[in-house]
């Protein structure tokens, strides 16, 4: 039996009055891939804090290589040869590229940095990832997915013994992903741990050898992949089987256009974008990282600016200043990184929940308490926020929690427009199906959607049509019964006509 590199035993650990982990025990055998899994909250994330030395447990052990370890922080575990790559991403947005890749180990002579040795070894490591940027690029230019591909690239560059990888695939494309897949592969062929977080069972089933099931901090199973079929994971991580991934469409008319744009430009991100949504309908919005995607969620909700073109809102011109006069419009953007650009992680669940109502819940000079509380409980209890209650941190909440909270402000405004950027990244599946019956229900009560996922089976589930994207220009628009996974990548990568 291949012998052990990491043992938890008895792993506890507390926030305030929140258990994230509650004596959690298993092994991980030298040179797998394991899988940890579990709803939001589970533990997941804390669990691979742990090991990788950002947080210290209350109770319990970890054994490293056959010796407890008490890791003190990150640098002191990587100095065991233990990395993680981070759900959230955790880079410096100053720095360049390069320099984020090689931080506390960037080549000096004399004190000063070797520039031209630390774009070299900059460029060969992001080739490996597939990234194709000048290391000399500010991290602040590159889009999520591709902070996310450095991270990875940080990972893979120092030579670990053992790399957490936490949701690695939730900002990346279904090309990108393709490529992680093959440098997970390179990695085991040279013996490197890995244990992979994540909520998507397919990647789990084709990735690994092992899958441990969380639930409420607790333990629930370790077994082979190879004895777990979905349903039986799906059902050892949320306690009850989950019949559908996507809801049944209800048959609704479509209504009048809500949202249209015309010839919409900025220079150096997309170019002549005209489409229209209608009311009572779901319109996908695909296309590969830096394809203009979120460029153009953000234009329309006034957040960034463009060159020319027309944006009209119930045919009529939409002139806005920024997200505010957006918002008194009727249109509500959920982006695509939570932390940095929907929540104000130093605020509580119930001042997120409220920031956009706050013109609603003002008597006069001040916002009133007792019906922002009353609010705030009410989408708190309908999007089954697992949390200690609506004053608690928002920064306390796991990733899919925090992602309920940001998609329930937008329907406590009740938006007539919603903009969806990735809406279930990093969220598991039970709570995912909850959120595409949302989004349909939104639909069939008459609001427009433009949906933007990097999951393809997602827009084409819930899409009456979806619009494709391809170095910022629109290059097809597929109706749901015409689209297919296949079509959808070829028109993304700009090897087929619509």
């Amino acid at each position: 039996m291949t012998t052990a590199l990491l043992q938890l035993d008895g792993l506890t650990k507390r926030f305030g009055a929140v258990t994230a982990l509650d004596g959690v025990s298993f092994e991980i055998r030298a040179g797998e891939c394991h899988a940890v899994i579990g709803e939001n909250g589970a533990g997941k994330s804390t669990l691979g804090k742990i090991v990788a030395g950002i947080h210290r447990p209350d109770a319990g052990r970890v054994i490293f290589d056959g010796r407890a370890v008490a890791f003190r922080s990150p640098l002191d575990a990587a100095r065991a040869g233990v990395r993680i790559v981070h759900q959230e991403l955790a880079t410096c947005p100053n720095l360049s590229v390069a320099e984020n890749l090689f931080l506390g180990e960037l080549p000096a002579r004399w004190g000063f940095v070797r520039r031209g040795e630390l774009n070299r070894r900059a460029t060969a490591l992001l080739a490996e990832v597939g990234l194709d940027v000048d290391p000399r690029t500010p991290m602040s230019r590159l889009s999520t997915g591709q902070e996310q591909l450095v991270q990875i690239a940080v990972a893979v560059g120092r030579k670990a013994r053992l790399i957490i990888m936490d949701e690695p695939t939730s900002s990346l494309t279904e090309g990108e992903s393709r490529r992680l897949f093959d440098i997970i592969a390179r990695l085991r062929r040279e013996g490197v741990t890995l244990i992979y977080v994540s909520h998507r069972l397919d990647e789990i089933q084709r990735l690994c050898d092992r899958v441990t099931v969380l639930r409420d901090g607790k333990h629930v199973e370790t077994r082979s992949i190879a004895d777990a079929s979905t349903d039986d994971l799906v059902r050892l991580m949320i306690g009850r089987p989950v019949g559908e991934y996507f809801p049944h469409h209800a048959s609704v008319a479509r209504g009048p256009v809500r949202l249209s744009l015309r010839s919409l430009t900025a220079a150096g991100r997309f170019h002549d974008i005209t489409f229209d949504v209608h009311a009572g309908e779901i319109v996908g919005l695909a296309g590969l990282v830096g394809a203009g995607r979120s460029e153009i969620a953000r234009a329309v909700f006034g957040v960034d600016r463009y060159d020319s073109g027309e944006i009209l809102l119930d045919g009529q011109p939409l002139r806005v200043r920024g997200p505010g006069d957006a918002i008194r419009r009727g249109i509500g953007l959920l982006p695509e990184d939570r932390k940095r650009q929907a929540l104000v992680i130093s605020m509580s669940c119930k001042e997120n929940l409220s920031l956009p109502l706050l013109d609603r819940l003002r008597r006069w000079i001040f916002v009133d308490r007792r019906a922002e509380r009353a609010v705030a409980r009410e989408y708190f209890d309908k999007m089954r926020v697992a949390a200690a209650g609506i004053d608690a941190p928002v920064a306390s909440l796991s990733g899919g929690n925090q992602q309920k909270i940001a998609l329930a402000r937008w329907l406590a405004r009740r938006c007539d427009v919603l903009i969806l950027d990735e809406p279930t990244r990093g969220v598991d599946v039970g709570a995912k199906a909850e959120i595409h019956a949302l989004i349909d229900d939104l639909a069939a009560s008459g609001k427009a959607v433009l949906l933007i996922s990097s999951e393809l089976p997602e827009l084409l589930n819930l899409s009456s049509r979806v619009l494709i994207l391809a170095r910022g220009r629109l290059v097809g628009e597929l109706p749901r019964a015409d689209a297919t996974q296949d079509r959808l990548l070829r028109l993304m990568a700009g090897i087929q006509a619509a």
